[in-house]
């Protein structure tokens, strides 16, 4: 039995250990959950592409924002560094652009800052002369008045720095900034190429440098009058450019570009796309799918306590039953899981987690959702629900953005992978 003081403190430990951020290579809460997300795995897939490929490669990876993409990329990137290759990674809306209006220029302005900041040996030169051509034009959206002549690579990179917060935080200074870098990308492209290569040049024979532009897949999906969205203009429209650095890239893309029409168009451009799944946690008909549960259980497990570890029933929830709800309303979407535990933890005052908590987490997390659906998609979502598939238009794309529709992948007994959809089960109340 506890004193009310410890049981608090340990009630604020387990809230902080289910905080969603991605977890590093060799954190012992990882799982591996391949088995039961189609065999999905970055480390062999892409990462046997970038080792095999004698050309450059570009390569798109997609999943549902949350479903663990960034902590299979960072377990790519320890993999292959851990190979001698040269792994440039960065999370381009945490510094560098606006998901809520992101443009190509935005990407490139990214990738140069970070090759600058990484490639340590290579001569900076050729970006630099580019960017003093350009210092003329950006003076005004610059914040402090800049000497062009005393331009080295350390006041390179805090400009470079300085745009990319502004693209990212400013946008009265957004679209001034793009005005004056876009007649120019393609000199960038040149400048950033030839520094590339010198700094290949420093490098071991065999050793490939790969650039993992991570968080693209958030950028919000915005629609112009002419139908075509911006998530086309990015990716499709600028594959030309985006393919154009002389090094291996992994973009991370919106996974409702991925089912659309263009989704011929992305393979022959980039080749095949991978996309991170959801962790089936339910049959095709509806019942649980106890393997997957247990990797959700697994997961749970792994970010307690220690003093918790031995029994998730009745250390930790009150019954079977009230562990079971709470994996199964959260869809297999990893991070729906870890919120439902910190909002479980939050309605408790002492373990074991009641029934009643849960179902208040869960009531909290479907009203999130229900606010997230449009009245004229509420049918589309009833025969989501019934079929088990979707249909490639702008309204079922838009709600697997949303992550009101998942995707799972499983094996049948042929060998054969078999990929199917369903609402959000916190929806399902709804329908």
């Amino acid at each position: 039995m506890r004193n009310p003081q410890d049981m608090e403190d340990l009630l604020d430990e387990m809230y902080n250990a289910f905080t969603p951020t991605p977890l590093l290579p060799g954190d012992p809460a990882y799982v591996d959950c391949r088995a039961v997300r189609g065999d999905e795995d970055v480390v062999k897939d892409l990462g046997r592409t970038v080792r095999r490929s004698q050309q450059f490669t570009y390569q798109l990876y997609s999943g549902y924002r949350g479903s663990g993409k960034t902590t299979e990329l960072y377990r790519l990137q320890k993999d292959l560094v851990e190979r001698n290759h040269v792994v440039v990674y960065f999370a381009a809306d945490e510094e560098d652009i606006s998901v809520q209006d992101a443009q190509y220029t935005d990407i490139l302005l990214a990738c140069t800052r970070h090759l600058l900041r990484e490639l340590e040996n290579a001569n900076p030169e050729p970006v630099l002369n580019w960017f003093k051509g350009r210092l003329r034009d950006l003076q005004d959206v610059m914040v402090t008045e800049i000497d062009i002549e005393k331009v080295n690579l350390e006041v390179g990179l805090k400009e470079f720095a300085k745009l990319t917060a502004a693209v990212r935080a400013e946008p009265g200074q957004r679209q001034k900034i793009r005005e004056r870098i876009e007649p120019h990308t393609e000199t960038l492209i040149q400048a950033l190429n030839a520094f590339i290569a010198d700094g290949r040049n420093h490098l071991p024979e065999k050793t490939k440098l790969l650039v993992i532009a991570d968080n693209l897949d958030r950028i919000v999906p915005i629609f112009r009058d002419n139908g075509r969205s911006n998530h086309e203009e990015i990716f499709l429209d600028r594959h030309e450019q985006l393919k154009a650095l002389n090094c291996h890239i992994i973009y991370t893309v919106p996974i409702s570009l991925v089912y659309s029409r263009w989704a011929t168009e992305l393979k022959d451009n980039y080749g095949i796309p991978q996309v991170l799944p959801s962790i089936m946690v339910r049959r095709e008909n509806n019942d649980p799918y106890e393997k997957g549960l247990d990797i959700l259980k697994k997961i749970i497990c792994l970010r307690l306590p220690s003093s918790l570890k031995d029994s998730l029933v009745p250390n930790v929830f009150e019954s079977e039953a009230i562990l079971q709800e709470l994996c199964l309303m959260s869809g297999g979407y990893v991070r729906d899981l870890v919120q439902l535990m910190q909002e479980a933890i939050t309605k408790t005052d002492a373990l074991p987690i009641r029934g009643r908590a849960v179902q208040r987490a869960v009531d909290d997390l479907r009203d999130v959702y229900r606010r997230a659906v449009e009245e004229d998609q509420w049918e589309v979502l009833r025969e989501v629900h019934q079929s088990k598939e979707i249909d490639n238009d702008k309204v079922q794309r838009s709600l697997l953005f949303s992550r009101c529709v998942l995707e799972y992948r499983y094996f049948d007994d042929n060998g054969d992978k078999q990929t199917w959809y369903d609402v959000h089960p916190v929806l399902w109340k709804e329908l």
